[in-house]
């Protein structure tokens, strides 16, 4: 069996990150499995967690005028939510799991906490979650795309 310390190495997000740093980051965690249809976070609700896909799918949607808009579905693997990292701690979009998922949930007060601490650490992590908030904008933007196509000349 392994320790939620491998679990979050193993990932993208994490690998290469010192022993000590994911020891460290580990201490915030904690797995757990949800149903399909568990809303995991909700648009401008407070962003206190985060969680790393370990098996399932989770979408990320914004309220459009016809219903939820899926801008992006995460799985195994992925990190779902940055919000918890930049001040007013509030979600952007919701998440939904689209199938039974198992999780890690990472308590954002908890780790915010350790890296005020070790500001190497919150380079790392801050740099690594600005990729993820790269890769979430891209996807909005296709899904604009999508949705208005082409203005015309």
């Amino acid at each position: 069996m392994q320790t939620l310390e491998h679990e979050i190495a193993e990932t993208a997000t994490f690998a290469g990150l010192e022993h000590s740093q994911l020891e460290f980051i580990a201490g915030c965690a904690r797995n757990q499995r949800v149903p399909a249809g568990t809303v995991l976070m909700r648009e401008g609700e407070p962003a206190d967690s985060f969680f790393l896909i370990r098996k399932g799918a989770i979408s990320l949607e914004l309220h459009g005028p016809t219903g939820p808009l899926v801008i992006q579905t995460l799985h195994d693997g992925e990190v779902v939510g940055w919000s918890w990292l930049f001040e007013p701690y509030r979600w952007h979009m919701d998440g939904r799991a689209v199938e039974d998922s198992a999780l890690v949930i990472f308590d954002a007060a908890c780790l915010r906490g350790k890296v005020e601490g070790d500001h190497e650490l919150g380079y790392q992590l801050m740099s690594r979650f600005a990729a993820s908030l790269i890769d979430r904008l891209q996807a909005t933007r296709f899904q604009l795309l999508d949705i208005y196509g082409r203005a015309p000349a």
